[in-house]
């Protein structure tokens, strides 16, 4: 008992520390709250699994650092529009695009015509990974080398910031 107690009085001590990590993640008060208390809870969830050995600041933060990377990767998802149309490249957007003026659209119907005119060897796995997909994700998926695939999206998007440098 008096280890559970120690590990909560570490933990306790660190709330400061947390609180400072979460803001910078976050830039924002109330979210980084939020995260302080989510990593808190998961500690408290997850004691049993903690070696003596081991940084104990350490493990914490990473526990931070993960949460805050899985609660980004959720919100993206669910803000993509996935593409049901049969040649499956459009760009997807999400809902709140912020196309509202004419040239907004004219911008995004020129970046979509950019990646259309790439040809499918560079255009799936860059239209993938504007979906949201992971780079892992996209090599399973494509039967590619992850190397490949991250060259690939790489090399997409420099062609399509030199084919749109005059929108910068």
């Amino acid at each position: 008992m008096a280890d559970t107690s120690m590990f909560k009085q570490k933990l306790l001590g660190l709330q400061s520390n947390l609180f400072s990590f979460a803001c910078r993640l976050t830039a924002d008060r109330e979210t980084a709250q939020d995260l302080v208390q989510d990593t808190t809870l998961k500690v408290l969830d997850n004691e049993e699994k903690y070696v003596e050995n081991v940084n104990f600041k350490g493990w914490v933060f990473t526990i931070m650092r993960n949460i805050f990377i899985n609660n980004y990767r959720r919100q993206v998802r669910s803000a993509t529009i996935i593409d049901t149309t049969a040649d499956l490249y459009h760009l997807n957007l999400s809902q709140e695009s912020g196309l509202a003026s004419p040239e907004a659209m004219y911008g995004a119907k020129e970046i979509s015509a950019a990646i259309n005119g790439f040809t499918p060897e560079y255009k799936v796995p860059f239209g993938m990974y504007l979906a949201g997909y992971k780079y892992g994700e996209i090599a399973a998926k494509m039967g590619l080398p992850l190397g490949t695939v991250k060259s690939r999206i790489f090399f997409a998007r420099k062609r399509l910031q030199g084919m749109l440098k005059e929108y910068r």
